[in-house]
């Protein structure tokens, strides 16, 4: 159970209130406003009454209907916001308020005002019933430790910035990373889904780290497509099984990814921001900035000013993909629908992912054809090396028909084969001279218990990850306590 203070800083005011006093403010002191002006706030009255018959509905156990309630209201609100800029005397801030409001009443928050605790046995039974009529997924997406996501995201400056970047410069990698993830979806939000983690913040994550490529590597080391770091991923059981990389599974690095942040929800009490801060920041430096503080918010200056500038950036920008993920089409998003039901195929005779690439095309309307989801779903295998005949392979389900008409017999294979086998002229060239280095002198360093490469790197400041790798003939850059490095010393 969360402590009292952190209960009451989760608790939303309740929203009928609060809609109810927004739009007072819309229509009363400060004068009259003009004539023009009172029909649109009219019409912002109108929407915050789409709650209470929303509630209504929800009480009687029609969900659907109040769904559409909810609907027809956030309609209503975004046609007179629209109108509201260009009439004077009207103040836009107001419809966002409301507009805020009724997002986070979408996604199920119709008892907001109640202490979330006491939705149990001394709850009103309408109450209860409201609850329970609310749509299993919708409920699975937005629950984070009895608390709504939407609830924890704050509708702030640096929010709305990333908001505004995912929605323009951002856009395409948004909608990339949602069509990845359909297609890998039934292996990585059952993960989350077990450890009770909304599957909106999964998105959020994967859209920031990687835009849902399997086998993406960043420069420091992190890969997967939860950008683990090789030691993190040990701690949570990402390891080499046969020489393959398990950063590299969605379903492994999804179980990983879900272990970590309830560790680190646990350690920050359920602050998300603070928890998505060590996720990219690291956690030791997160917990020694926080000391015993878990309250403090992510953006006071003497936590936010002291964090770099990635950090800052990251957790607004999977804060705001998130909400994206719940709210598109009321940010003028339109995401593809996807059939990301899972198949498999059975080869019929040798193909490597290159080559089946070219068989299907663009089937089924996949314009980008189909090689980065043929990688994702088959991580381990090296998309340039023919699998034998009777290999069986993930695919979309949609995908299965389509292989047996184009792939097996017909002209696409012999194409794709011939393309394959290609063979490109090697031109005899001098060794080039080996790049001149100059020679720095070595230092000693023990590896203490929670050191980690990058860390003892960063502290160095004056070589990089592999430089320190290659001097001490690490393999993938692992380290453990009491082992001696040799170190570039620093000038």
């Amino acid at each position: 159970m969360p402590s009292s203070t952190l209960a009451h800083r989760f608790r939303l005011a309740p929203l009928a209130a609060g809609l109810v006093l927004l739009t007072a403010c819309a229509t009363g002191g400060g004068g009259r406003p003009p004539a023009s002006v009172n029909v649109l706030y009219a019409q912002l009255d109108q929407a915050s009454k789409g709650y209470e018959t929303a509630l209504q509905q929800a009480r009687e156990g029609n969900g659907q209907a109040s769904e559409q309630s909810l609907e027809d209201a956030l309609d209503g609100l975004k046609q007179a916001a629209a109108r509201c800029g260009d009439t004077p005397g009207c103040d836009p801030q107001r419809f966002f308020s409301v507009f805020d409001r009724l997002l986070r009443l979408k996604d199920g928050s119709f008892f907001a005002g109640d202490d979330l605790d006491t939705l149990g046995e001394e709850a009103p039974e309408e109450a209860v019933a409201g609850a329970a009529a609310l749509p299993q997924a919708q409920r699975s997406v937005t629950l984070l430790r009895g608390h709504k996501l939407s609830e924890l995201i704050a509708m702030n400056g640096p929010v709305k910035a990333a908001l505004e970047m995912w929605l323009t410069q951002w856009r395409s990698n948004l909608v990339d990373t949602w069509i990845n993830y359909q297609y890998m979806r039934y292996e990585m939000w059952p993960q989350y889904e077990k450890a009770d983690l909304p599957e909106a913040l999964l998105f959020g994550i994967m859209a920031k780290e990687s835009g849902g490529k399997v086998h993406a590597v960043s420069r420091s080391g992190a890969a997967g497509p939860l950008q683990f770091m090789y030691a993190t991923g040990l701690r949570f059981g990402l390891n080499n099984e046969d020489g393959f990389d398990t950063r590299f599974d969605p379903s492994q690095a999804a179980r990983a990814n879900a272990a970590y942040m309830d560790e680190q929800l646990k350690a920050f009490n359920d602050n998300l921001e603070l928890a998505l801060a060590a996720y990219n920041g690291g956690e030791g430096r997160m917990r020694r900035m926080v000391g015993g503080d878990t309250d403090v918010s992510f953006y006071d200056p003497r936590i936010y000013n002291q964090l770099s500038e990635e950090t800052r950036e990251y957790v607004p920008a999977v804060l705001a993909a998130a909400w994206l993920f719940l709210h598109p089409d009321s940010y003028n998003l339109h995401f593809p629908k996807i059939d990301g039901a899972p198949g498999r195929i059975t080869l019929k005779r040798p193909a490597s992912l290159s080559e089946l690439t070219i068989c299907l095309g663009s089937a089924q309307g996949m314009d980008d054809g189909w090689f980065r989801t043929l990688r994702n779903l088959n991580p381990r295998l090296n998309p340039q090396a023919q699998q034998p005949a009777g290999s069986e392979l993930q695919v979309p389900k949609q995908l299965e028909a389509v292989y047996a008409s184009r792939c097996v017999d017909g002209p696409w294979p012999i194409l794709a084969s011939d393309l394959h086998s290609a063979v490109v002229p090697q031109v005899a060239q001098a060794d080039p001279p080996p790049p001149s280095r100059k020679v720095r002198p070595h230092s000693r360093y023990v590896v203490r218990r929670g050191d980690t490469l990058v860390a003892i790197v960063r502290r160095l400041g004056c070589s990089d990850v592999q430089e320190v790798s290659e001097l001490n003939d690490l393999k993938h850059h692992r380290i453990k306590a009491g082992q001696v490095l040799q170190l570039p010393t620093c000038r």
